[in-house]
């Protein structure tokens, strides 16, 4: 099982491949995409500057865009708490899961579902931005976004599409620093409770298997956490989602 170490340094790796702005050093890793949501532009962490430096530096950085602070295990301890006392607003706890690779349970693939790589993007995010809250406005600039995509690693995008071609159920799969990190997995609404993304997220474990990771991650919603653990996923640290 790879350290947390090596699981936040990947998924900083995978937000940082949307950056088009001043990434920043080690101590305050930001990443800018111009997506208007908040999630695709933020800071990683903060380590080694206390918050009002930090505060300063990442509106200078990210001046005109939503965006969100990871306030993790990677983070100087304080950090959030020191933000809030700023005016930050906490959004959301998240759980830091991973799982071997191996020892993961099955889940059965939905009757009529059929999960594939995809490189149409344009499906492929109109299907992901629905679900994560996208605006409209935004799905144009976010597939310009995933096509310039650069980073440290692979990214593989699976799409579970009905038999008349919709998409239906998403995952996109980041490899790198020798894990599968799981990004974007989720069903459309009126699809849901199916099992869909329980099937979404056991083929992008195949797949990491098939590409050799022995190590699987992701970041859960409180909805989806019981969906991952039924998978075989354990928490190992926690994000606070922090916004001014």
């Amino acid at each position: 099982m790879e350290s947390l170490d090596t699981v936040l340094a990947a998924h900083r790796a995978y937000l940082l491949g949307w950056d088009i702005g001043a990434a920043g050093g080690p101590d305050l890793p930001t990443y800018r995409s111009d997506v208007p949501h908040a999630t695709l532009n933020g800071v990683l962490r903060v380590a080694g500057r206390t918050p009002p430096e930090a505060l300063v530096a990442a509106r200078q950085r990210l001046h005109g865009v939503p965006r969100i602070w990871w306030v993790g295990p990677d983070s100087d301890a304080g950090t959030a708490d020191g933000l809030v006392s700023l005016g930050a607003a906490e959004v959301a706890r998240l759980p830091i899961m991973t799982v071997p690779v191996g020892a993961a349970a099955d889940a059965p693939t939905p009757a009529g579902l059929h999960i594939a790589e995809t490189t149409d993007l344009e499906a492929f995010v109109a299907a992901y931005g629905r679900v994560s809250g996208i605006p409209a406005d935004g799905v144009a600039a976010t597939i310009e976004r995933e096509k310039a995509f650069t980073g440290d690693g692979t990214v593989i995008r699976l799409a579970g599409r009905l038999d008349d071609g919709r998409i239906v159920g998403t995952a996109v799969v980041w490899l790198s620093h020798g894990l599968a990190t799981l990004y974007f997995v989720g069903t459309q609404p009126e699809h849901r409770r199916q099992g869909i993304a329980a099937a979404m997220t056991r083929a992008a474990l195949d797949l990491a298997a098939e590409r050799g990771a022995h190590t699987a991650a992701l970041t859960s919603s409180p909805v989806a956490e019981p969906v991952y653990r039924r998978l075989g996923f354990q928490p190992v640290g926690e994000f606070r989602l922090l916004t001014f």
